[in-house]
């Protein structure tokens, strides 16, 4: 069973999302301000973080900040705060996703279990996911090709980490859609234009996967012969 830490200052709305994530097999751990988040965190070492980001005692961003020192679990931010700039702050801060309330159960369930997926996939000794001559680095987000490491850019990191996991398989454009982008993103040209800046960096490798393109049906990570 998946642990669900929620970090949220209003024990009414805990208390419902409580309810939502234990009937989708879920177990819940709360925390009510930025400080017992931390203890929580450490205490319950979730699977999931949903982290509201107006707290007392310390802000959801310290809280998110803190976390990425130590932690790559995945963190959805959760909040009212709707601008631009609170979402681009947080998503640079290592957010995985940003939801913005009021949403539907439906919605953050599915977001949940899309990073989820993300986070629990397996990586080698080093903490490295690796394929031939590629490797992901998934504590700083760099694509490493031989001796070269290049700082990843978070939507082209997560493509190449799910066609990584999915190796030899097709997987289709709206899985890779609703994985990295999100539940309900629908703009495939995104989709295409961050596929062919990956296969420019990975081309590199001596020894390195191929992504194909498999047409009217997504993508396919060939491992090197």
């Amino acid at each position: 069973m998946k642990t669900v830490l929620v970090i949220e200052d209003e024990p009414v709305y805990v208390e419902a999302l409580e309810l939502v994530l234990e009937q989708e097999g879920f177990s819940v751990a709360a925390a009510f301000d930025g400080r017992s988040a931390l203890v929580a965190f450490a205490e319950h070492r979730p699977d999931v973080v949903l982290l509201d980001l107006m707290l007392p005692e310390l802000s959801g961003l310290d809280v998110l900040r803190t976390l990425r020192q130590s932690s790559s679990t995945p963190v959805i931010v959760v909040s009212a705060k709707s601008r631009e700039a609170d979402i681009v702050s947080a998503l640079e801060l290592g957010a995985d996703d940003y939801i913005t309330k009021p949403y539907s159960a439906r919605e953050l369930v599915a977001r949940i279990n899309a990073v989820a997926r993300r986070g629990g996939r397996p990586a080698s000794a080093d903490g490295l996911r690796r394929l031939g001559d590629v490797a992901l680095d998934p504590a700083r987000y760099e694509l490493r090709v031989g001796d070269s490491v290049t700082q990843l850019p978070r939507k082209e990191f997560e493509l190449l980490d799910l066609l990584m996991t999915e190796a030899g398989r097709i997987v289709t454009r709206a899985s890779l859609l609703e994985e990295v982008w999100g539940y309900g993103w629908s703009d495939s040209k995104s989709l295409d234009q961050h596929i062919r800046r990956l296969r420019r960096k990975i081309e590199q490798a001596e020894h390195g996967p191929t992504i194909e393109t498999v047409r009217g049906v997504g993508y396919r990570l060939e491992p090197p012969r």
